[in-house]
């Protein structure tokens, strides 16, 4: 029995409300023919049972390569050229596309789209043209030169990720080639006519803090699919040549939203062309514990809870109580080594000369710090990896190939003007109520300076009675020689007198 008109309206609405907004023809596109439109994106719900038949009609004749791309947030998507994908024919991500070398007189293109789970999965996908310009200027094409994946063609950028760091990779990309020609050899030579000109542009893009909707990914994710886009809002991390390893290392930032991407840039003809965008939140939706919604354990949220107890003690009371350097745990040599490298590390250069101020300002800017590290237990924050990329760094030889760059938003500038009013108020607080005290620690050349004039006045302090420093050597070497003169004996030695 067909479906009234009145309860399409409401699965649609059902599908506004249930997907943040995205346009109502985009939630019916389950029946088998997926209509596209070059440069448009285009929101559809795939399944498992049922492809999705993706096509594009009445393509230019100076259109040479099309890219289509698909995008999922967290569950695996299949895109192929065939009905039933091969190895060499499909890709299979969150984050994946195919290129379609168009052949003379080609108007249309078509792939295949199903997902690998049995519920529907919402994703969105684009293709995007690259096309002659004039006097046979042409893109490059990415991964046109792929030895490493299994397509022949593979314009993906394949993504790993640790609590520690990021790894993307991707294959080299060919230069342009017009409709029905062979294509350019990846290895006839390494000068300014083959694929060894082309460079590298990795570009990274930040998603909103502390948001992990699909929406917000399918929106964001269409400003790193193309090539002005990517400029527009990218960060620019670095350029790679053909003589760079093509794969480069992030610092993970668990919970936050990021997407990468990569323009390959013709520096001859000033063509350029961009691979498919790749996301992560380096964490995972699956887990029951720990995933990207519960970051943090409970014993951690406990400990850093403490710490933060702690941390507000020591930011408003933690000159007065300093003189605990005294406890027992503190003579051993390592425990206080450590503590004082820690300590030292953090005394600012300028105020050693005023040691109550240097101790005030030390303990009220790591106390409040403190408290910092325990609010990112429970709201993302940037702040903490002050410390987190520090001990990465300590405890990861490889680390230091990371590029440890992180987002500044609007939770950070809150927490950020929290951490300025705790330290400010530590500090003031600590400063008024020391005010009136005696310094403490003394100041060491004041120290130094009033005992050597205490020894110069004071007859009863037996360092008065020092002799000059003469008569000490000589008496020293005195010492000295007695040791090598020959010892006399003991007992009478006078003869009797007959």
């Amino acid at each position: 029995m067909p479906l009234s008109p009145f309860f399409l309206v409401l699965l649609g609405l059902l599908g506004v409300l249930r997907y943040g907004g995205a346009s109502v023809s985009s939630f019916f596109c389950n029946a088998g023919l997926l209509e596209l439109s070059l440069g448009k994106f285009r929101n559809v719900l795939l399944n498992q049972t049922n492809p999705e038949e993706a096509v594009i009609r009445n393509i230019a004749s100076n259109v040479t390569v099309v890219i289509f791309q698909v995008h999922a947030q967290q569950s695996d998507v299949v895109i192929s050229f065939d009905k039933n994908p091969s190895v060499n024919s499909s890709g299979t991500g969150v984050d994946k596309g195919l290129v379609s070398i168009l052949r003379p007189q080609q108007s249309v293109c078509t792939w295949y789209l199903r997902s690998l789970v049995a519920s529907q999965v919402l994703s969105t996908a684009i293709s995007i043209p690259y096309m002659e310009k004039v006097f046979c200027v042409l893109d490059p094409i990415p991964g046109g030169c792929n030895l490493e994946f299994d397509l022949e063609v593979d314009p993906n950028i394949y993504l790993d990720y640790t609590l520690v760091d990021i790894h993307i990779k991707f294959a080299p990309a060919n230069l342009g080639y017009t409709r029905g020609a062979n294509p350019p050899s990846c290895d006839s030579g390494t000068g300014q006519n083959s694929r060894w000109r082309l460079r590298y542009d990795v570009y990274r893009y930040f998603l909103p803090e502390n948001d992990l909707s699909e929406m917000v990914l399918m929106s964001h994710i269409q400003k790193m699919s193309e090539v002005q886009s990517i400029k527009a809002n990218g960060i620019k991390m670095l350029t790679l040549t053909t003589d760079d390893k093509t794969n480069v290392y992030f610092s993970s930032l668990p919970g936050q939203g990021v997407i990468y991407n990569i323009i390959v840039w013709d520096p001859l003809w000033n063509t350029s062309a961009a691979y498919i965008p790749v996301h992560t939140y380096a964490c995972s939706f699956a887990d029951l514990v720990d995933n990207c919604s519960s970051l943090s354990k409970l014993s951690t949220k406990v400990f850093f809870t403490a710490l933060a107890v702690l941390g507000l003690f020591t930011c408003f009371f933690g000159h007065r109580f300093w003189k605990t350097g005294d406890y027992r745990v503190f003579r051993d040599d390592v425990v206080f080594w450590v503590t004082f490298s820690s300590v030292a590390l953090m005394i600012p250069v300028l105020f050693v000369g005023c040691p109550r101020i240097l101790n005030i300002l030390a303990s009220g800017i790591v106390g409040s710090y403190a408290v910092i590290l325990a609010i990112a237990c429970y709201v993302y924050t940037s702040l903490a990896y002050i410390t987190l990329d520090l001990l990465r760094r300590v405890l990861n030889d490889y680390f230091s190939k990371a590029y440890t760059n992180v987002p500044f938003q609007t939770n950070d500038f809150i927490i950020l003007s929290v951490w300025t009013m705790l330290a400010l108020s530590g500090v003031t607080v600590q400063l008024r109520r020391e005010r009136s005290e005696v310094p403490f620690p003394p100041h060491p050349y004041l120290t130094w300076k009033r005992e050597r004039e205490r020894r110069s006045t004071n007859v009863l302090d037996p360092s008065h009675h020092i002799p000059p420093l003469r008569e000490r050597i000589h008496n020293k070497l005195l010492h000295i020689k007695e040791c090598f003169q020959k010892e006399q004996p003991a007992g009478e030695r006078t003869p009797l007198l007959l």
